[in-house]
């Protein structure tokens, strides 16, 4: 009869204790399902935001403005569009403007990852057809991973080393360096700068060590990049040249004021926040990966609004881009498991 009391009594207190980490793991899966499916969203807005600047962007150069004035135009509009968001976002955080690393953070992401990418690109498009230099720009993911790797010290998976060799074919091809086709030198410079800005765009959005909002991330950093890029043009160090000559695309003409708008606030304002935000949320590997979308997005843009499409050869060198992140990402889901 004892054991048969202890027994009892056991089965009483197990039931009457409530089974662990039943309940969060039920209600941990839908959540990390739904911020996976919410980053996917912003990253696919964000890319294809972002594919229209270089259409837009060639049409402004082709009226006759410089690639800097274009670029100051599209930054402070979409820092003055943010302006409004980011301070209602700091609404009682306002100490965060008295940290000295986000104040830090601030200054280099809109140095770095919004001015001088999106100078370099803009000065790439000059002189490259719009495609071109997005699938140069776009081996960005390749650098996020070798990033990852020297920062957390995780050697490569054989996947990630064969998939950066596919991708490094691509861009052999996609470059024709065999080929007769010749490309602009200073163009294809400016496009590697861009890759390596994109790079530092993707690891820094997706930094969560800092409490700043992404509005104020995306905000503050255009601000900033608006202010290097104006003084860059008031000490004459970056051309300005402007005109009210009508912007001609997909064989319509728009005034110059609608394509500024266009690239302020849908390709800059609107691309940065949903960028950001779907960093956070998938990492800067994953959303490097996703944002190849934009690749494909530009490509046909630049199609369909200024006539412009690589050749064959080209074609299949980006396809192997893609490849070759893939299979990197592949590697790279390997090593994080």
């Amino acid at each position: 009869m004892k054991a048969n009391a202890n027994d009892s009594t056991i089965a009483a207190a197990a039931a009457s204790t409530p089974a662990p980490n039943t309940a969060p793991l039920a209600t941990l899966a839908p959540a990390a399902n739904s911020r996976l499916a919410s980053g996917l969203i912003f990253a696919l807005i964000s890319a294809g935001a972002f594919a229209l600047s270089g259409p837009f962007a060639r049409g402004l150069l082709d009226a006759g403005w410089t690639p800097g004035a274009a670029v100051t135009a599209r930054v402070s509009l979409a820092a003055l569009a943010l302006a409004p968001v980011a301070l209602l976002a700091l609404r009682g955080r306002w100490r965060l403007l008295a940290d000295r690393g986000n104040l830090i953070r601030l200054g280099v992401y809109g140095a770095i990852a919004v001015a001088g990418t999106q100078l370099a690109y803009f000065t790439a498009v000059a002189t490259l057809q719009v495609g071109v230099a997005l699938l140069i720009e776009y081996t960005a993911p390749a650098i996020v991973v070798l990033w990852m790797w020297l920062r957390h010290r995780q050697r490569p998976h054989a996947l990630t080393l064969i998939g950066a060799g596919i991708a490094a074919g691509g861009l052999l091809l996609v470059l024709q360096i065999f080929g007769g086709v010749q490309l602009d030198l200073v163009g294809v410079l400016w496009a590697l700068g861009a890759m390596l800005g994109v790079a530092f765009y993707f690891v820094m959005s997706a930094d969560t060590d800092t409490e700043l909002p992404a509005t104020v991330l995306a905000g503050g950093g255009l601000l900033v990049g608006a202010i290097v890029l104006g003084l860059a043009g008031l000490v004459g160090v970056l051309p300005m040249t402007v005109t009210d000559a009508p912007v001609q695309l997909g064989g319509a003409s728009m005034p110059w004021w609608a394509a500024v708008l266009m690239l302020g606030l849908v390709t800059a304002a609107g691309a940065y926040v949903t960028g950001i935000a779907a960093a956070r949320r998938l990492g800067p590997r994953l959303t490097s990966f996703v944002g190849l979308s934009e690749v494909v997005g530009a490509v046909l843009f630049a199609w369909l609004l200024l006539g412009e499409l690589p050749n064959p050869v080209q074609l299949t060198g980006g396809a192997l881009i893609l490849v070759g992140v893939v299979v990197v990402r592949l590697g790279e889901a390997r090593i994080t498991r």
